[in-house]
């Protein structure tokens, strides 16, 4: 048995990082366990010239497909949402594209709002300051004065339009919509050690330039100084209790296969809203029968996606192609309930730049637009370099039935159960996708697409992982309080996208990380009734 810690962390990504920083001024001893490794800057895609065959192997955003030995495999036989995530330091920020909004005010209110879901027990207010502490840390490229949210003030000016973004721009100020340059975690200039972007276009294949703000370049290098001890590939089997009910350790497999047990006064979960519902279900015993911390019987419940849809248009005149990072501008114009378009809640516009050439050759052929034989050199011609378009992120709401349980055959290669996903789209988020794609493509015939695409909703695209382990005031309808720790479990705390109560209609990351921040600096003003 190893020498007892005062804090375990399971999981070095995006929240895991950010509460290991902000606890280490205090001093305990803490120790992160990660079951991937640290990712070389030099392994990244972007160094070759084969970039896109990596992102299809051995750098593919979903497990089951990348298989790599720090990876698990996920049943999502049974969910049209395909998980997608990484292992390792930094996590999932190692393939996102930097996308960083945060979420409205409104987010927090939309039972009050809109009579749908449940109220978070904070608000935005409460998260404020620890937002502008992560933009402080994670460096954010964005302009002050989006009528789409309060006022914040981001760290350094925003990433250029470039020909993309101004021609979709000139399509929604035809169109009279709101647009406004994306908040982004890349940097426009040099920031705190790490170089501006330099256009490498590959952003959600690892950014070996480091301007990209993964959590292993901006959180663990400083908790490490600090005193942080990080110990990679080391696969976290189940979380043990004593007769007190408190949570007494963790028992993992460390790189060579040997079973270790960690003892911990706290313990701290990290693992997304996948790896976190698997943990806690795979931790039952004779006193919690049911998963650890799971009283309410809502742990893997409320598993939230995003609906994504992808609307994309080819122009006459030559654009950016993938050169340029891929996130340029977003719109809010239907981001806020409207009872006239049929459903409620809304969605973000995410709009992105175009796809390096073997990938516009795939999809130019995938469609019918690029035909073999005769004319195939000159109908790529026409697509290469003359394609963009944007996303449409969703707003998910809540529904026990979209779970997350313990599949009974699959296991990883350490012999642990894997997760299972049962998961359907409800006809709300069908009716937004339906109206995002029709706004879409006005959007690009505004802005003078001769040609427009549509895939939606997109499979491969579960980057967003929420809502299995959700926060609340009342511990028969949620799992963890308002400040992270579980009900059940007075030293269990989680602070990753399975707390979240709705989803909003914006990418996670910059909550996450702010809500780690909030549970953490939580933790350092009750450390002497933390078990109270």
């Amino acid at each position: 048995m190893l020498d007892r810690v005062d804090v375990v962390i399971i999981g070095a990504g995006a929240s895991g990082g950010a509460v290991a920083w902000s606890l280490a001024e205090t001093r305990m001893r803490i120790v992160c366990l990660e079951q991937g490794d640290w990712v070389k800057p030099t392994d990244y895609p972007s160094n070759g010239r084969d970039w896109e065959a990596q992102h299809l192997g051995a750098f593919s955003p979903s497990p089951n497909r990348r298989a790599r030995v720090t990876d698990y495999p996920i049943n999502e036989n049974h969910s049209p949402v395909k998980v997608v995530n990484f292992n390792g330091v930094g996590g999932s920020t190692i393939l996102y594209a930097g996308h960083y909004p945060r979420f409205h005010p409104s987010d927090f209110r939309v039972r009050s709002l809109d009579g749908v879901a449940d109220d978070w027990p904070i608000d935005y207010q409460t998260l404020e300051p620890w937002y502008a502490e992560n933009d402080r840390m994670t460096g954010v490229s964005g302009l002050t004065g989006d009528p789409a949210y309060p006022p914040k003030q981001p760290m350094m000016p925003p990433l250029p339009l470039g020909k993309s973004g101004a021609t979709l721009a000139r399509g929604l100020n035809k169109l009279g919509w709101h647009w406004w340059p994306s908040d982004s975690a890349i940097a426009s200039t040099d920031y705190e050690g790490r170089a501006g972007c330099v256009n490498l276009g590959n952003c959600v294949g690892g950014c070996a330039q480091g301007a990209k703000a993964t959590a292993d370049v901006t959180y663990w290098p400083h908790a490490i100084r600090a005193g942080v001890e990080l110990r990679t590939r080391c696969r976290v089997k189940q979380i043990t209790t004593n007769e007190d009910r408190m949570a007494s350790g963790v028992v993992y497999y460390d790189a060579n296969g040997v079973e270790q047990f960690q003892p911990a006064e706290v313990v701290i979960i990290a693992c997304n809203g996948i790896g976190t519902p698997r943990l806690l279900l795979n931790s039952a015993s004779s006193q919690f029968p049911d998963g650890l911390a799971n009283s309410s019987k809502l742990v893997g419940k409320n598993l939230m996606f995003h609906p994504y849809a992808r609307i994309y248009g080819y122009f006459e005149a030559e654009l950016d192609g993938y050169r340029g990072p891929g996130n340029c501008i977003w719109s809010k114009e239907f981001y806020e309930t409207d009872p006239t378009r049929g459903f409620v809640r809304g969605y973000t516009f995410e709009f992105n730049r175009g796809q390096g050439p073997v990938v516009t050759a795939m999809t130019g052929m995938e469609t019918g637009r690029v035909p073999w034989g005769e004319g195939h050199h000159e109908a790529y011609r026409k697509l290469f370099c003359h394609r963009t378009g944007m996303m449409a992120i969703c707003e998910d709401l809540p529904e026990e039935h979209n779970t997350v349980t313990l599949d009974p055959v699959l296991k990883d290669s350490s012999g642990i159960p894997a997760p299972r996903i049962d998961y359907t789209f409800s006809e709300n988020s069908r009716h937004m996708l339906d109206h995002a794609v029709a706004r879409g493509t006005e959007i690009l015939r505004a802005a003078g697409a001769y040609d427009v695409g549509v895939e939606s909703p997109v499979a491969v695209a579960g980057w967003h992982l929420m809502g299995t382990a959700r926060m609340g005031t009342d511990p028969d309808r949620s799992v963890v309080n308002e400040w992270g720790r579980s009900h059940d479990v007075k030293n269990l705390f989680i602070v990753d996208g399975s707390i979240f109560v709705t989803s909003a209609g914006v990418n996670p990351t910059c909550t996450i990380q702010a809500l780690a921040l909030y549970i953490a600096d939580s933790i350092k003003q009750r450390l002497a009734t933390l078990f109270d």
